[in-house]
């Protein structure tokens, strides 16, 4: 668990220091007053990504040179100092840690559960990409180098083609090259991940709905079943457009809901039930593949569900995980979950509440 968090110039903190509880620990507050801001300095501390932005220098908070960030988990000191021009700082302790692979093997797992999950059924195939890959990178070790060395080769190879065709072809075949070999490991790992969340996402849905509605996830590779074959295909239009269109950076996963697509023919509650439900797969896959239960982060999402889900999640939820609440008010918890720490937030500043 983690027993404490401090923070220093993130979003609207100046700076912060919580001790916090096992169980469930309720951060109430007026929307816009820095209650997400403390769950995401928790992703960010034990994962090294936030679920709001790809750019961690967009935490800094205004006018400040950085940010910096540490905490105990599980009896392990852990610190990110993040600056404006700088390279990135990670400590085990006093220890500065080389590699990010090397400081998120002691990094917990989590699971975030925001208020705006629902894009994970109606939104871009982007937002299922990232649930893939935050998901991925906890359980596969080298899937976070992977991941950025994929994007690498595809910033660099989309700018050659913007160059147009007085670049030299062996350096448009070299990352290409960079781009399949990375690219191969993507897809094998994103299509094994879907395979594995299906049994425990179909079960999460069922059991928040109550009804027998089959569930399936299909996983749709932005290159076909041939990398290779696909790039060479479209390599005229890449080179017209100045832009690599196939490849992971346009994979997806299909919902679909009794064999129809849910994002065009699941109700509202149906496509909120299947978001819930895509968090908790996520949860019970991790717990299951890595031994080890998530801290859970959730994000404002009881007050847009209607009691029989709100009852429904609050039982799907393992009792033995530590649990961080954002919520505008109490009256959205169900009874059961009532027994709490709760902190008030009001601009920046945190109060324990008796």
């Amino acid at each position: 668990m983690l027993r404490t968090l401090k923070l220093s110039h993130f979003r609207c903190f100046e700076s912060l220091r919580l001790a916090l509880e096992p169980g469930v620990s309720a951060f109430i507050g007026a929307n816009a007053q820095g209650k997400t801001s403390i769950l995401e300095a928790v992703c960010v501390l034990l994962r090294l990504q936030s679920p709001r932005t790809n750019a961690l220098n967009d935490l800094i908070r205004f006018e400040e040179p950085g940010f910096g960030l540490a905490g105990d988990w599980d009896g392990r000191a852990l610190s990110v100092v993040n600056e404006h021009r700088k390279r990135r700082k990670l400590y085990h302790g006093a220890n500065e840690v080389e590699r990010s692979r090397v400081y998120l093997e002691h990094g917990g797992l989590v699971v975030w559960m925001g208020n705006d999950d629902l894009g994970l059924v109606t939104g871009s195939g982007h937002r299922r990409r990232r649930y893939l890959d935050f998901q991925a990178a906890q359980l596969y070790p080298d899937y976070r180098a992977t991941l950025r060395s994929y994007e690498k080769a595809l910033r660099s190879r989309n700018e050659l083609l913007k160059q147009g065709r007085g670049h030299a072809r062996g350096a448009l075949d070299a990352y290409t090259a960079v781009l399949v070999e990375h690219g191969k490991v993507l897809t094998e790992r994103r299509a094994a991940l879907v395979e594995a969340l299906v049994p425990f996402v179909d079960a999460a849905q069922r059991r928040i709905s109550g009804s027998r509605e089959a569930l399936t996830l299909i996983y749709e590779r932005g290159c076909g079943d041939d990398f290779v074959g696909a790039l060479s295909e479209c390599e005229e239009r890449d080179r017209r457009r100045g832009l690599t269109h196939v490849g992971p950076h346009r994979d997806d996963v299909r919902i679909d809901l009794d064999g129809r697509p849910a994002s065009r023919f699941a109700s509202e509650g149906q496509q909120r039930t299947l978001a819930l439900a895509l968090k908790l797969g996520q949860l019970e896959l991790l717990r299951d593949h890595r031994n080890a239960t998530p801290i859970l982060l959730v994000d404002d999402i009881f007050g847009e569900l209607d009691p029989q889900r709100r009852e429904a999640l609050t039982e799907a939820l393992p009792r033995e995980s530590q649990k961080l609440i954002t919520t505008t008010s109490l009256r959205w918890l169900p009874a059961e979950a009532r027994d709490l720490m709760v902190y008030q937030v009001d601009a920046g500043s945190v109060v324990a509440r008796a």
